[in-house]
């Protein structure tokens, strides 16, 4: 085994990047990372892991030719996958912390990247380094939810590990809506067919800050949930309610133009308008309102950044323009 010494630092945060569960990470985040990662060797023909170990560590293959594979009760072998240079695997064993159910073995003579080093776990890193913790298991578990999705899970969809997972990566805790990594997602899958009209709206509330600044910051949360049920309320089958960020709030109507998503929008102004929040207030009469950006497949864009962006800019155009108002992008 070898540390990562300051001079192959640079090396070993550049090897990090390029992994797809580590590519979003800061300067900070990668330090992090490198610092309590270790390079180990294995000859052609070593065990890296059996099945029935601790799922401890994933592993980043630097150099070699990596072979996963399960042996039948007559010893064959059958193979699952095989990792080269710049690929990583062991990622779904330690994010479970379940034991290994197959076989890794180097093919020829191999150099890996092993995350967390030997005799560090990962709950021992994410403690250590509370302020990156969260973000740490919300990337891996992103990844890991894209490769089950994407893939031939090796455990049943309806699981009760695979529900709780998708929970955690795609809800939001306040509001019960879908978060932000959701809505990313999820356009760019219905984009793929580059056919069916799609819509984003994306809505702010004009009035938000006189909200918390007379009731607190306690209420504003409390609103935000009253908001979110009032959204899901108003949603057909084929529609999802995103908390983006903050205080703003999005719709995905995956089968409607234009026409369709302004008269949506229309219809989340009068309710959230007309939202009963005494319980918030003491009984005070407070309107919400709020201002709506709409921006649609493929009028306003061809890809999700583009679509999302230019819904998320409008609605502080509308509230500087005197807010409970609705806004296309050609309406800039």
């Amino acid at each position: 085994m070898r540390s990562i010494t300051t001079d192959g630092a640079y090396k070993t945060k550049a090897l990090l990047k390029k992994m797809a569960i580590f590519s979003t990470l800061e300067e900070e985040e990668l330090r992090t990372v490198a610092s309590s990662s270790e390079y180990c060797s294995f000859r052609k023909g070593e065990i890296i892991f059996r099945s029935g170990d601790p799922g401890e560590e994933l592993y980043i293959v630097e150099q070699g030719d990596i072979l996963i594979y399960r042996e039948t009760d007559k010893g064959e072998e059958t193979v699952i996958a095989r990792y080269l240079p710049g690929e990583c695997f062991g990622e779904l064993d330690l994010m479970r912390n379940s034991l290994r159910n197959a076989v890794a073995r180097a093919e020829t003579d191999s150099v890996l990247l092993r995350f967390p080093k030997k005799g560090t776990h990962l709950s021992e890193v994410l403690k250590n380094y509370p302020a990156i913790s969260a973000q740490l298991l919300h990337k891996f578990l992103v990844l890991i939810a894209g490769r089950i999705r994407n893939a031939n899970a090796l455990i049943k969809e309806n699981s009760p590990w695979i529900q709780e997972l998708r929970k955690q990566v795609y809800s939001d805790k306040l509001t019960g809506l879908y978060n932000r990594t959701f809505l990313e997602e999820k356009l760019s899958d219905y984009l793929k067919d580059g056919e069916s009209a799609v819509s984003i709206l994306m809505f702010k509330p004009d009035n938000f800050k006189a909200i918390n600044d007379t009731y607190g910051h306690q209420a504003g949360d409390t609103v935000l949930q009253i908001m979110g049920r009032a959204l899901k309320d108003m949603l057909g089958e084929h529609d999802f309610g995103v908390r983006y960020m903050g205080n703003e709030l999005s719709v995905l109507l995956s089968r409607s133009g234009a026409e369709e998503a302004l008269q949506f929008a229309e219809k989340i102004r009068e309710v959230m308008r007309n939202l009963d929040i005494r319980e918030v207030t003491g009984g005070d009469d407070f309107r919400i309102t709020v201002s709506i950006g709409i921006s649609v497949f493929p009028d306003h864009g061809t890809d999700a950044a583009t679509l999302i962006d230019k819904a998320h800019s409008l609605p502080l155009i509308g509230r500087a323009q005197g807010g409970d108002t609705i806004l296309f992008p050609k309406e800039m």
